[in-house]
């Protein structure tokens, strides 16, 4: 396991993405944010969806994207259809 399975949200799968887009610790993904981490999934994995995107983020915050604020969510919903 490495560092980033241990943050909620993250599994092996999420983890192995973010190691191959560059990002290896924590530090490195709170610092991106959300939203350039998920665009850089995305450019490996045309797949990547909303809840991605949303697990990232409550990664960040050390929750489960499940209780991330609405307001967060709405915020995050308008990035990823902007994305699209």
């Amino acid at each position: 396991m490495g560092e980033l399975e241990k943050l909620p949200n993250i599994g092996k799968e999420i983890e192995r993405q973010l190691n191959e887009v560059g990002i290896t610790t924590f530090e490195q993904l709170s610092i991106m944010g959300s939203r350039q981490a998920w665009l850089r999934i995305k450019s490996i994995d045309d797949s990547a969806c909303i809840n991605r995107l949303y697990g990232l983020e409550g990664a960040i915050r050390g929750i489960r994207w499940h209780k991330l604020p609405e307001e967060v969510k709405g915020e995050l919903k308008e990035f990823y259809n902007k994305s699209k």
